[in-house]
């Protein structure tokens, strides 16, 4: 039985990397930092799904969230680079 558990987490974890590997964000200034940062906790897939619903201040409280609640090691001249890609190319404008 446990066999086919551990099989079966292989395949989910398999298919969960092969979603991430083919996310493509918007070519732009800020790219290679945000892939570098951000693809450490969770695919690539939140930015285009978040695009939507926030503009730069959304964006700047989501960098914010990440660094100071999930504890991710991103330094703040980076942060800024994050926000201003996220927010001219996944932000609703404004």
């Amino acid at each position: 039985m446990w066999r086919i558990l551990a099989g079966s987490a292989v395949v989910l974890f398999s298919v969960s990397a092969q979603a991430q590997e083919n996310v493509q964000l918007k070519p732009g200034a800020g790219l290679q930092t945000v892939e570098a940062n951000c693809t450490a906790c969770h695919s690539l897939d939140y930015p285009r799904i978040n695009s939507v619903f926030l503009k730069r201040q959304g964006w700047e409280a989501v960098v914010n969230k990440m660094i100071n609640a999930f504890g991710a090691p991103i330094k703040p001249a980076d942060a800024k680079v994050i926000v201003d890609y996220l927010t001219e190319n996944y932000g609703t404008g404004g």
